[in-house]
C-alpha cells in the first residue's frame, strides 16, 4: 500500500484519517468524562476527567477548524456519497455532525469570554480577565451547550451504526476508506 495525504475517491487520506480518529478519541475523552460526572458526582476520577474539559474542548475547536479546511481543500478529491436517497441522507448526517461539533465548543468559548475570568488552556491566554460578567454572551451555552452535546453523542452513534451496518450486513468498503485498510 502507497503512503497519501490527500484524499482520493476511493480511499480518504493520512491527514484526513488523523484528524478524524483524533477527533474521535478526544470526544470519547469528553463524553467518558461527563458520563463519570453524572456516575460518580464529585470524585477524585470526575475531578481529573471534568479537569480536562475545557483544555480538550479547545483542541477540538481547532481540530474541527483545521478539519473542515482541509476537508474544503479535498471536497472534489474525497470517496462521494451515491447519489441516492441514502447518500443525500448521509451528506446532511455528516453535515450536521460539523455543524453541532462546531457550535459546542463555540458557545462554551463564548461563556468563557462573558464570564470575565479570562481564559487559558495549557497556560496559553487566549481571553483575557476582564473581571466583568456579560450574561449576554454567557446565555446561549448556559441553555444550549450540554444538550447539543447530547444530542452531538446520539448523532456520533448513529454514525458508528451505520459504519457497522456498512460493514457487517453490507459488507462494502466503507470503513476500510477512512480506516485506512484500503
Amino acid at each position: 500500500m502507497s503512503f497519501h495525504w490527500s484524499d482520493s475517491p476511493l480511499r480518504y487520506g493520512l491527514v484526513t484519517r488523523v484528524l478524524h480518529w483524533g477527533m474521535a478519541t478526544l470526544l470519547a475523552w469528553q463524553f467518558l468524562g461527563m458520563g463519570v460526572k453524572l456516575t460518580l458526582g464529585r470524585h477524585p476520577l470526575t475531578a481529573f476527567l471534568v479537569g480536562t474539559h475545557k483544555p480538550i474542548g479547545t483542541a477540538l475547536m481547532l481540530l474541527i477548524l483545521l478539519r473542515g479546511v482541509w476537508g474544503l481543500a479535498q471536497w472534489r478529491r474525497r470517496p462521494p456519497h451515491p447519489a441516492t436517497r441514502a447518500g443525500r441522507l448521509a451528506s446532511l448526517g455528516h453535515a450536521l455532525l460539523y455543524a453541532l461539533m462546531l457550535y459546542v465548543p463555540m458557545v462554551a468559548l463564548l461563556r468563557e469570554f462573558g464570564s470575565g475570568r479570562g481564559f487559558a488552556p495549557w497556560g496559553i491566554p487566549l481571553l483575557p480577565a476582564t473581571g466583568e460578567r456579560i450574561v449576554q454572551l454567557m446565555a446561549p451555552a448556559n441553555l444550549s451547550h450540554g444538550l447539543v452535546a447530547w444530542t452531538l453523542l446520539a448523532l456520533i452513534t448513529g454514525h458508528v451504526v451505520m459504519v457497522a451496518l456498512h460493514h457487517f450486513v453490507w459488507r462494502d468498503t466503507t470503513l476500510s476508506r477512512m480506516a485506512g485498510k484500503f
